[in-house]
């Protein structure tokens, strides 16, 4: 990553308030960049937590289909709360998905959707694809929920698919795209977040020792970037990356109540998400540490 494209910025994007076009606009200004590179110089461009989350969440994505349309998209996979492919009830058949998923990451604001479904066949053990459908195509339907306390600035909705036609894309659904994604998640919207205090550092003049802490920070991000979702090192380095991130905390939050009240309200409001998948990265992490020396 060109690290002074971070180093020498002082700018910030205004809210939009459609999250699509707010998309668009960063994408424009950035112009050809890497998935890391978006979550970072993107993520210290944004407004808010929230927004810098859902940079960091598209520069996942990104990970997971190079491919992607440029605009906002979402994963869509967790149905009663629960991401189990047996639990899973949203089904393919013949190129046709059926069922609902409960909880989309901007999904009113979504230009195409991947929805996880079971495709075996009866006796047949649980099995998943990918699919992807877009928006306001037959059969698909969004509806918009309720805003949240965490992050209210980005939307969430609940996905109907009624005989949808889709097109699939290449893998097993589990383990090339729903199991890797907690893994990249975690680490991009790390590198946002991170990212975003680091700005809030710089404009609010933090103990220099605190914005180089961050900078380090974000440097071990691209490291942990480089390595395979699947990686058990990797996982390893991240867990470390957290541990760091969580040291900072006080320091941070000291820093945020000696400065602009409206960048610390943001940061206390919001900081929560990054513990909303600690349980699952826990457990990824005690698994890599069993079969390591610092087990």
């Amino acid at each position: 990553m060109p690290w002074q494209s971070l180093l020498n910025r002082r700018d910030r994007l205004p809210v939009d308030p459609d999250l699509g076009e707010g998309f668009a606009t960063l994408l424009q200004q950035l112009g050809a960049v890497s998935p890391f590179e978006l979550a970072v110089v993107g993520g210290r461009l944004m407004a808010t937590p929230g927004l810098a989350f859902l940079v960091g969440y598209q520069a996942a994505l990104r990970m997971l289909w190079p491919s992607a349309p440029l605009s906002l998209g979402a994963l869509c996979a967790t149905e009663q709360r629960s991401l189990r492919v047996a639990d899973m009830q949203t089904r393919l058949r013949d190129l046709r998905l059926n069922g609902r998923k409960d909880f989309v990451t901007a999904g009113d604001a979504a230009d195409w959707l991947l929805v996880a479904a079971r495709s075996e066949e009866p006796g047949e053990a649980a099995r998943l694809n990918l699919a992807v459908v877009y928006p306001g195509e037959p059969g698909v339907r969004l509806e918009k929920l309720a805003p949240m306390p965490l992050m209210p600035d980005i939307g969430h909705g609940r996905l109907f698919l009624d005989n949808a036609l889709c097109e699939l894309l290449a893998g097993d659904g589990w383990d090339a795209y729903v199991k890797p994604f907690r893994t990249l998640e975690d680490i991009y919207v790390l590198s946002a977040m991170t990212a975003w205090l680091y700005g809030v550092g710089q404009d609010s003049d933090w103990p220099q020792t605190l914005q180089l802490r961050l900078l380090a920070l974000l440097a071990g991000c691209a490291e942990v970037s480089r390595q395979a979702p699947n990686n058990p090192v990797g996982h390893v380095l991240l867990g470390g990356l957290f541990a760091q991130f969580d040291g900072l905390k006080a320091e941070v939050n000291q820093a945020l109540a000696d400065g602009p009240p409206q960048w610390a309200a943001m940061w206390q409001r919001d900081q929560t998400v990054m513990d909303l998948a600690a349980g699952a990265r826990g457990k990824r992490l005690a698994k890599a540490l069993a079969g390591s020396s610092l087990g």
